[in-house]
């Protein structure tokens, strides 16, 4: 059996991911594909390395640090990004809290970071290098219009993955994952509503057209991602964990206690949901013996 994790962004909201993921950690469920968009495979990768509680220590420690996210790195010429990148992405990761880049090696399976390809307008799935200090594919599958530059990679610009595939689920199908988590921070009946933001966006990146047309049509497609996976759930397909209540928790969230009720939520969440998930992977298991 090969089963597959996908995991939607959503920038603080994820902290409810990292809740599951630690839970899986503890209860030894691994995955063999893992694929994420935005901040979904920024946290997810803490996973794939087995460092449980490594996410909760970052935002802890971190979130509330001027050098970590704020406008003052928005304007900085040399970052262009409301985020720190390479305090965030480097510093961190290879000074602070150590990433164990070893385990992640070891790995066999792939990782997966979905971003936007902005000349074309489409999504690219960045299978992610072992030994990459400066986590190029996670920035640029964070990468926010406005709160982020442009990220280059092998020569093409790329921004953030959620504007064309949120939920990669069908990547995951189409490299033969025979089960499938999907791990989303929404609640179950969100239908994403219009943001006025999004047609700004599009004017200010009309150098790049076919983006600016992705921009546009980001709501639909976010809606039509949402509607498949709970389709794919009830087919049986996909095993879907989700927030109960990500309302109060905005994208740049700073306040820690509602983070730790994030991850905590996580934790019980997946932790209810563990016997079904047993169940859910045992009948495949059984029908591969069989």
């Amino acid at each position: 059996m090969k089963l597959g994790l996908v995991l939607e962004g959503g920038g603080s909201r994820t902290y409810f991911t990292c809740g599951v993921l630690d839970c899986f950690l503890e209860e030894g469920t691994y995955a063999d594909y893992v694929i994420g968009t935005s901040a979904g495979i920024a946290n997810g990768v803490s996973y794939v390395s087995r460092q449980k509680g490594r996410n909760l220590e970052i935002a802890t420690r971190f979130l509330n640090d001027k050098r970590y996210m704020g406008f003052k790195h928005l304007v900085n010429p040399n970052n262009k990004s409301y985020y720190n990148i390479k305090f965030v992405y480097e510093e961190i990761p290879n000074k602070h809290i150590p990433f164990d880049f070893k385990e992640f090696e070891k790995f066999e399976g792939d990782v997966v970071s979905v971003v936007t390809n902005v000349k074309t307008g489409q999504a690219e799935y960045l299978k992610m290098p072992r030994d990459d200090k400066s986590f190029v594919h996670l920035v640029a599958s964070c990468a926010l219009p406005i709160m982020f530059p442009l990220i280059e990679i092998d020569g093409m610009k790329y921004m953030d993955g959620g504007i064309c595939d949120p939920i990669a689920v069908d990547e995951a199908l189409r490299n033969d994952c025979d089960k499938v988590i999907v791990v989303l921070t929404r609640e179950k009946g969100y239908v994403k509503e219009e943001e006025k933001a999004l047609k700004l966006c599009a004017k200010l990146y009309r150098k790049y057209p076919e983006f600016s047309k992705a921009l546009l049509d980001r709501t639909r497609v976010y809606n039509e991602k949402l509607k498949r996976v709970w389709e794919l759930e009830e087919e049986g397909r996909v095993f879907v964990i989700g927030p109960k209540d990500v309302s109060g928790c905005k994208r740049t969230e700073r306040n820690l206690d509602v983070i730790n009720s994030l991850y905590n939520q996580g934790m019980d969440v997946a932790r209810e949901a563990m016997p079904k998930l047993k169940e859910y992977l045992k009948l495949h298991i059984e029908k591969e013996k069989a």
